[in-house]
């Protein structure tokens, strides 16, 4: 890559890792701001609001997936100036988003109290939990619809637009937890309810916003023609990726309930301090996440326009991007680490499970860097979406996890060893990625003439 395509390829990669980096910041703070008003109240409350999110989060990785594989669609029509073929996609993706968001609302509105119990055993925490689980369901049916337009903002290069709806929904969010679950002024004291009321306000204004901006934009509105959409064609391009995007998103997903699964059975103290690091990660990595989004859609515009050689350009670029990005994680952690552990009340055996969880973080985040910016942007971008889903079934399925498991229930080992093995999947994947990225099945153009 010549001086003068490098130059572009920066301005164009911070065009939109900037906003998408922000956006993911301004997410993370919305699941943040909770986690610290909940972590002022008492442990159990902050334990149980945890763990019962992880049923959105099941949720979001089958949303996630879908959207992400209509994202990689949308991306190359739109890099192919086709904006017709691309409102087709978005219209599939939203009744697929809305479908999901159904059964997970009928699941956590009438049954919470028994997928508390999956999680944990501790009555404290399923009684918590499963209260705040009903209402919070609501939220879910706003969700997926928004998110499939937050996507489209995103690769049609209105991301800024997306970072403006973020932004709105953080100051709604942070107001709302403060008056509801302290119970300020005329307000209820509602404690984790208050944070379920609160994420039902802010998904419902995100809708609206976003309807209402779709509708005045010609090239990416969507009518009920667009919205009801169907081509035999058409969902045959999307299943060719749509599968391997979902078992990578469930495969990773589901590690992570494993996860609050196992920890949420070495005691309260455990679940406290991962929660606490769960959300210092969510902070942390907004950066490679945006850099990851940013290149797949740089690519994957490339690649929709037939320039398939400045699409390898971009993908050599990307090395250089995932280290630096590494560096910056590690620095960000030496950064906030100190403050998390610091604002944080917790019990004394639990503030030495996060200084240890946090230090380790440090690790993990350099290699998740490689893991984004290769296995969520560049390789998704045309279409290889599989390799993820196979890294992550032998290096969590069949390493961490079970040896995670036998440390937890069978040989009983003290819970910062169980955590450190059940992070390793992270570090295992890095040294294959480079021979994937050598066979170039990412270097494909996906759309119809």
């Amino acid at each position: 890559m010549d001086p003068t395509d490098r130059k572009q390829f920066n301005k164009d990669l911070m065009a939109l890792a900037v906003p998408l980096a922000l956006q993911n910041l301004l997410n993370a703070l919305v699941g943040a701001s909770d986690a610290l008003m909940l972590g002022r109240l008492n442990q159990n409350a902050i334990a149980a609001v945890s763990l019962a999110n992880q049923v959105s989060f099941v949720m979001s990785l089958f949303n996630g997936a879908l959207i992400g594989s209509f994202a990689v669609l949308i991306a190359q029509y739109w890099g192919k100036k086709d904006a017709a073929n691309a409102r087709r996609f978005l219209g599939m993706a939203v009744r697929y988003a809305s479908m999901i968001s159904l059964i997970f609302f009928l699941l956590a509105f009438t049954i919470p109290d028994k997928l508390m119990r999956i999680l944990t055993p501790e009555p404290d925490l399923i009684r918590i939990g499963g209260e705040y689980l009903r209402i919070v369901s609501f939220s879910y049916l706003f969700a997926g619809v928004s998110h499939c337009f937050l996507m489209m903002m995103r690769v049609t290069h209105y991301a800024k637009m997306s970072l403006w709806i973020s932004a709105v929904t953080v100051v709604v969010d942070m107001t709302a937890d403060f008056f509801l679950i302290y119970g300020i002024g005329p307000f209820p004291r509602l404690e984790a309810n208050g944070s379920a009321y609160s994420t039902i306000a802010v998904e419902a204004i995100a809708l609206i916003i976003c309807l209402f901006w779709a509708q005045r934009k010609k090239e990416i509105r969507l009518d009920g023609k667009t919205l009801f959409f169907f081509s035999k064609a058409y969902e045959k391009d999307a299943w060719k990726i749509i599968p391997g995007m979902l078992a990578s998103s469930l495969s990773w997903g589901l590690s992570m309930t494993m996860h609050s699964f196992i920890l949420g059975h070495l005691g309260s103290d455990a679940t406290a301090a991962n929660s606490v690091t769960s959300v210092a990660q969510q902070l942390i990595q907004c950066l490679t996440q945006g850099l990851a989004s940013g290149l797949g859609i740089m690519i994957g515009q490339q690649l929709g326009k037939n320039h398939l050689d400045k699409a390898r350009d971009y993908g050599e670029r990307s090395w250089r991007v995932a280290f630096w990005s590494g560096l910056i994680n590690i620095g960000l952690v030496c950064t906030v680490g100190p403050l998390v552990y610091v604002f944080y009340v917790l019990e004394p055996q639990a503030k030495g499970y996060l200084l240890f969880m946090l230090i380790y973080s440090a690790f993990y985040l350099f290699a998740l860097s490689y893991n984004a910016v290769f296995t969520c942007g560049v390789f998704p971008a045309g279409g290889d979406s599989r390799y993820d889903a196979i890294s992550v079934f032998f290096a969590t399925w069949c390493f961490a996890i079970p040896i995670s498991l036998l440390g937890c229930f069978v040989f009983h080992w003290p819970v910062l060893a169980v955590y450190a093995v059940m992070c390793l999947d992270e570090i295992v994947k890095v040294p294959f990625i480079r021979h994937r990225y050598n066979r170039y099945l990412w270097l494909k153009n996906l759309t119809r003439e």
